[in-house]
This record gives structure tokens, sequence and C-alpha cells, in this order.
């Protein structure tokens, strides 16, 4: 089966499309409610590669476009990691 996220996210999508009929729309709500629990998916998987978080939390903390509060945040984070 595809990634249920992705799925979620395009019926999600066609429900805000003001391109797409009413009929689409009344289908993509039907499967978000009877398949989906209404569209809440859990994606704590909890399986991230801690190296790639880490390098996602270097790139914040030298992104100069990042607040000073997510920098810091993302610092500690780094920190807690031994990183």
């Amino acid at each position: 089966m595809s990634n249920p996220g992705n799925i979620v996210g395009g019926h999600k999508a066609n429900l805000n499309n003001p391109n797409t009929s009413e009929e689409s729309k009344q289908h993509s709500k039907e499967v978000l409610d009877q398949e989906f629990n209404g569209g809440n998916v859990d994606t704590s998987s909890g399986d991230k590669n801690p190296n790639n978080v880490a390098g996602g939390l270097k790139a914040t903390v030298n992104n100069p476009q990042v607040s000073k509060e997510a920098k810091d945040s993302a610092q500690e984070r780094l920190n807690e990691m031994g990183k």
C-alpha cells in the first residue's frame, strides 16, 4: 500500500481545492472518515536517522534566516545528542 500520509494529504488537498467537484470532495471525505480516522495519521514512527536529524539541526544553527530562538533550540538539541 502507498504511504498513508500521502494518501491522506491528497484527499485533504482535494477537499480544499476549489477546482474539484462536490462529488469528488464527498468521496475524499468518505475515504478519510472510513479508512483514515478522519485524516488523523500516526506519523510518530520513531525510526529517524540520528545523523540526518543532527544535519538538519546544524543547518538550522547556520541559517542566517532563522530566528535566534530557533537557533538556540537547535543548538540545545545538538548538545543533548552529543554532536
